[in-house]
C-alpha cells in the first residue's frame, strides 16, 4: 500500500488551479494541512499543525511542499523525530531574499540541516521567489535530489501545470 500523502502549501493556501489542489481532488485519500493563517503564518504554530497532522497518519507519510512549506518540513525536521517516507519539496522560497513577501513570523534563517527522509527539491529556472543555484543550494543542504524543470516561475497556479503529471511521477517515486 503507498504512503499516506500530506499536502502543504504555502502562502495563501494554493488556489483551486493549483497542481496541489488538482492532485488533493484526484485522490480524496490526499490530506490538505489546513494552517490556521495562510496569511501571515508563525512558524511555531504552522510546525505544530503539521506534526499533529502527521502524528495522525497511520503509517509515515510523504510530504509534498510547496513554497513556504518547504522551509516549514525543515523547521518541523528540526524539532521532530517523527518518522517520514519521503519529502517533495516544490519551488522552495528563499525567506532571506529581498523578494520574499512580508508578513512570516518565526520563521528566521533558512534551514541547513541533512534531512532524515528521502527528498526530492522541484526548482524551476525563473522563479521569483528563489534563484536556481540558491534552490541548488538548498537541495544540497538538505541532501535531497535536484529536479530543474526549466521555466515554470514559482510552479503554482500562474504556471498552468493542471494535474502536472512530472510532478506526480517524482511524488509516485517517493511513495515507493
Amino acid at each position: 500500500m503507498p504512503a499516506p500523502v500530506l499536502i502543504l502549501p504555502g502562502l495563501y493556501c494554493s488556489g483551486p488551479q493549483h497542481w496541489q489542489s488538482h492532485w488533493e481532488a484526484a485522490n480524496p485519500d490526499f490530506i490538505r494541512v489546513e494552517q490556521a493563517d495562510w496569511e501571515t503564518p508563525h512558524c511555531a504554530d504552522w510546525v505544530s499543525t503539521l506534526d499533529t497532522a502527521i502524528a495522525a497518519c497511520a503509517e509515515p507519510p510523504v510530504l509534498v511542499g510547496h513554497s513556504l512549506a518547504c522551509t516549514l518540513i525543515g523547521k518541523w525536521a528540526e524539532q521532530h523525530q517523527r518518522p517520514i517516507k519521503g519529502a517533495l519539496l516544490v519551488a522552495p522560497s528563499d525567506i532571506e531574499a529581498p523578494s520574499y513577501p512580508e508578513g512570516t513570523s518565526g520563521f528566521g534563517q533558512m534551514v541547513t540541516l541533512r534531512l532524515p527522509f528521502p527528498s526530492i527539491v522541484v526548482a524551476s529556472s525563473n522563479d521569483e521567489y528563489v534563484t536556481l543555484p540558491r534552490a541548488r543550494a538548498f537541495a544540497a543542504n538538505w541532501g535531497s535530489e535536484v529536479v530543474e524543470v526549466g521555466p515554470l516561475g514559482h510552479i503554482n497556479s500562474s504556471s498552468n501545470l493542471g494535474l502536472w503529471p512530472e510532478g506526480f511521477a517524482l511524488l509516485e517515486k517517493l511513495r515507493g
